[in-house]
């Protein structure tokens, strides 16, 4: 009995430190528990307060409903321009970080595009919250989760994507980071584009896009240009098919390009573009005071003026008819034309054509014309061949539209599903049909005859005007070497569906031009390259002359050797 006493006392005993051990352990997970709960949930919704308070407002000032994901920006036949990604975006809490030397070689090992000292220099900071990196590629977000530091977190945000890079970018424009636009569509239309829903379509065919870039890039390449501006343009409706400013800049980041690149030298730049000028002067003599086209002009000598003399780049000396004076392009006779038509009849035609105003293009970057004042008769006569008057490239894009259609004013267009396009005006009649007429034919004369034989494409009946002009120098004068050379022509020209321009920026000669940088050298052949490539992208199949399809310049000469009075 003693022994089993002596057992039972042992067993006992076992049993109760097996009971006070398991007591301990129990009070051990106990302890942990609790501890666990106040690091993750009450410490750790402290932090997050503290993080949402030192972390910047959103954009948009919203803090509540996340915002709908900006629209997307198409071209007309539904190619992505422009296009909003969630991305992840690194951000660290520096209380957090222990070893900050060795974190900010991490990161910028992951990171290589980061200086050191700047990421440095964040993770030292006594905020709770700070910016590492925004909008990361998923391999930049993979390298920093390998990092492992428990003060590196991400968060998500949207980053605007354009996957056209550079091919538009002056019209499509760019956001910010943080989703507010800053140029082109983006910034004009920002409130309908922020409202997300279903995406705005621009006037833009990205493949004409293509084309137009290509040539002006060649032309400015080929004769050592500072910059260079192109459109192609829709007669009938006024929409712009393609638009291009060069040098141009990659969405992305268009903080690296500066601003030469942002610069669009298309809408926003104004320059005296020349002798694409004596269109508009030639179709206000026709248009006003009974002008016709068998007037005669005497440019045998210059034309003095006060103290002023105006001379011919290419002097013919003799008297010429008007289509003479718009085939060799003579000031002289552009200049006799202004005088002809008069100070105010000069000014009122060009003021209806839209060239003494802003374009009504729905951007906001568009730049106001140069426009003399006062307005003298000498302004008269040299804004007759575009000297002293300077507007942006759009413009004369959008008045040439106007002189070579029906006649009525065209107005310019990008945006073409309506959502925030301006109100088509009402037909505005500037000239006669008539009149029109007989500017295609002498602008088909100066391809076939004249100063721009270069931008001819067979089958397809290009019309159109050189210009060269000098750009405003030190003093108030000019720099004979630094031109504005350009070419704005139009197809077919019996019945124009567009108007094409390119505009090189300082041009210099070549071996091969014969050290010529004139607009007959450098914009012509880029305009004609242009529309070969563009004709049959078009479906527009090469007409040859008939008697059914006349070719214009033809008609005219028959017309000008007959005096057909009765021509249209």
């Amino acid at each position: 009995m003693k022994i089993q006493g002596t057992r039972g006392s042992a067993l006992d005993l076992a049993r109760g430190r097996l009971v006070f051990a398991g007591i301990g352990f129990a009070l051990v997970y106990i302890l942990i528990a609790v501890r666990l709960f106040d690091l993750t949930i009450i410490q750790g919704e402290l932090q997050h307060d503290t993080m949402v308070a030192a972390a910047p407002v959103p954009a948009s000032g919203m803090t509540g409903e996340k915002e709908p994901l900006r629209a997307d920006i198409l071209d007309r036949n539904g190619v992505l321009l422009a296009t909003s990604l969630e991305t992840p975006s690194l951000y660290a809490d520096p209380a957090m970080v222990a070893n900050p030397a060795q974190a900010a070689q991490d990161i910028v090992k992951a990171l290589p595009d980061m200086r050191y000292e700047d990421v440095l220099q964040k993770l030292q900071r006594k905020s709770r919250f700070v910016w590492v990196k925004r909008n990361l590629t998923p391999d930049e977000q993979y390298k920093i989760l390998m990092v492992g530091d428990p003060g590196l977190a991400f968060q998500n945000e949207r980053r605007r994507v354009y996957p056209q890079g550079p091919l538009a970018a002056h019209m499509v424009g760019y956001t910010n980071i943080d989703g507010a636009g800053l140029a082109g569509v983006e910034r004009s239309f920002d409130r309908v584009l922020r409202e997300g829903g279903k995406p705005l379509t621009v006037s833009l065919d990205i493949r004409m896009q293509h084309i137009l870039r290509r040539e002006a890039q060649k032309a400015m390449t080929e004769f050592s240009g500072t910059g260079a501006a192109g459109a192609i343009m829709d007669v009938r409706t006024g929409e712009m098919l393609a638009a291009v400013s060069l040098p141009d800049f990659d969405p992305h980041s268009p903080a690296e390009a500066g601003e030469n690149a942002v610069f669009n030298r298309l809408t926003l730049g104004v320059y005296e573009l020349g002798s694409t000028f004596k269109i508009f002067s030639t179709a206000a003599l026709l248009e006003k005071n009974g002008g016709r086209l068998d007037m005669t002009f005497d440019a045998r000598e210059g034309l003095k003026r006060g103290r002023f003399t105006i001379n011919d780049y290419h002097a013919e000396k003799r008297i010429m008819t008007v289509p003479e004076v718009f085939m060799v392009s003579s000031n002289i006779g552009a200049a006799l034309m202004g005088e002809y038509v008069g100070s105010e009849g000069l000014q009122d035609f060009y003021r209806d054509l839209g060239l003494l105003s802003r374009s009504p293009l729905a951007l906001d970057e568009v730049g106001s014309p140069l426009v003399p004042n006062p307005w003298r008769d000498i302004n008269t006569m040299t804004a007759a061949y575009g000297h002293g008057i300077a507007v942006s490239p759009l413009q004369l894009v959008t008045a040439v539209a106007t002189v070579v259609g029906d006649g009525t004013l065209v107005t310019p267009s990008l945006v073409i599903d309506g959502a925030g396009a301006p109100e088509k005006r009402p037909d505005l009649r500037v000239i006669s049909p008539q009149t029109a007429h007989r500017m295609r034919q002498l602008m088909r004369l100066v391809v076939t005859e004249g100063t721009a034989k270069s931008a001819e494409v067979p089958g397809y009946r290009v019309g159109g005007k050189t210009g060269t002009a000098e750009q405003p120098g030190g003093r108030g004068g000019y720099d004979r070497k630094k031109l504005i050379s350009s070419f704005v022509g139009m197809f077919p020209a019996d019945d124009p569906r567009y108007v094409v321009f390119i505009m090189v920026q300082d041009p210099k000669g070549t071996k091969a031009s014969y050290n010529y940088a004139t607009g007959g050298w450098v914009g012509a052949p880029a305009v004609g390259r242009v529309i070969a490539a563009m004709g049959p992208l078009t479906g527009m199949q090469p007409q040859a002359v008939s008697a059914a399809h006349p070719d214009p310049a033809e008609s005219l000469k028959r017309y000008i050797s007959a005096e057909d009075k009765h021509a249209p």
